[in-house]
């Protein structure tokens, strides 16, 4: 029998094997280390491409903020301009106000009744004087209720009191203004 020897075949075949599989080892390493710097790649770019679009939203939220001040600025700027003009309206309408009051007055006012003093507050109008009977402050009281000017005649206190050796009733009273009341469009109503 002829005796072969196959180990430096075998031997051959080995490093051969060796060699395909550190070079395949190698390719894989190559293209495992460019898949790895790709996948970098494209997330290092999301990520500044988020960035920019988040630089861009804050620039935009830092300009939408200055016109929401603007705005509120000018709101505010309305509200005190419509004060104002509030203001004026009443003015407006209540600038012969204390005219036709003493005109009112002097047109209620009974014989025997003479008014000492006279304060107004607001609407709110306070008669203190002198009256000759109890029956004439009671005779004020009810020409008072039927004005169209004047309401609410509240009497607070009346007293017999001697002026100059007459005897006379002393009073004090509050009563109220009628304003004409002014609808959204600036019309009376």
């Amino acid at each position: 029998m002829i005796r072969i020897n196959l180990l430096p075949h075998r031997e051959e075949k080995r490093k051969a094997r060796r060699k395909q599989f550190y070079g395949l080892l190698g390719m894989v390493s190559v293209l495992a280390g460019l898949i790895v710097f790709l996948v970098y790649t494209i997330i290092e770019g999301q990520i500044s491409s988020q960035e920019s679009k988040n630089a861009f939203l804050k620039k935009e939220i830092a300009a939408l903020d200055k016109e929401i001040d603007q705005i509120k600025r000018l709101k505010e700027q309305t509200q005190a301009l419509l004060a104002r003009k509030q203001v004026i309206e009443s003015l407006q309408r209540d600038r012969a106000e204390a005219v036709r009051l003493l005109s009112e007055l002097t047109k209620q006012m009974p014989e025997g009744v003479y008014l000492r003093s006279m304060k107004q507050e607001g609407v709110k109008i306070a008669l203190n004087g002198y009256a000759q009977s109890n029956a004439r402050v009671s005779t004020l009281m009810r020409n008072i209720e039927a004005s169209p000017w004047l309401e609410k005649p509240q009497l607070l206190e009346i007293k017999a009191v001697t002026v100059d050796k007459r005897r006379l009733s002393e009073f004090s009273l509050n009563a109220s203004l009628k304003r004409e009341s002014v609808n959204n469009n600036g019309g009376k109503q």
